[in-house]
């Protein structure tokens, strides 16, 4: 076995957990949320599912550049050789950090703050700039999904 199959999967692992976690939250918890919950348990809620998912996040952040580097280095000999649709996804991947970055260090604090003072309007405007860059997110997600099963780097 090489190192390119271990390297590979723990690269797929990573994007399915960032990925599919996004999916999850946008796609089945988030409307069972409303259907279910008053704003102030629905807000609540969200204060406790985005810590826990974050740590797996924040896994999937560092081992996906590192890997996804390995990989280049493994299988095109480097960037400027890779194809572009490999370039695309490095791409892809920094504009999707830089969104959960935003909502980890600027928008997460201010849901925590207004949960916190009871502050349900604000919490509430809080979670909605939230829900929407993940939703922007999910969709990069889904578009970098879509490039590496069109175009698999084998």
């Amino acid at each position: 076995m090489t190192a390119f199959a271990p390297l590979y999967t723990l690269h797929v692992l990573a994007a399915l957990i960032w990925v599919g976690g996004m999916f999850f939250a946008w796609m089945i918890l988030r409307p069972a949320a409303v259907a279910a919950l008053q704003g102030p348990a629905r807000l609540t809620l969200w204060g406790e599912v985005f810590p826990r998912f974050f740590v797996w996040v924040w896994a999937a952040v560092l081992i996906l550049p590192i890997s996804g580097v390995g990989l280049l280095q493994l299988h095109f000999r480097g960037f400027e050789t890779a194809p572009r649709y490999v370039q695309a996804m490095m791409g892809l991947y920094v504009v999707m950090l830089a969104l959960f970055l935003r909502i980890q260090a600027l928008q997460l604090p201010v849901l925590r703050s207004a949960i916190q003072a009871q502050d349900w309007p604000a919490g509430a405007a809080a979670l909605g700039g939230i829900r929407r860059l993940v939703g922007v997110n999910l969709l990069l997600g889904l578009a970098v999904v879509g490039i590496a099963a069109w175009r698999p780097m084998f």
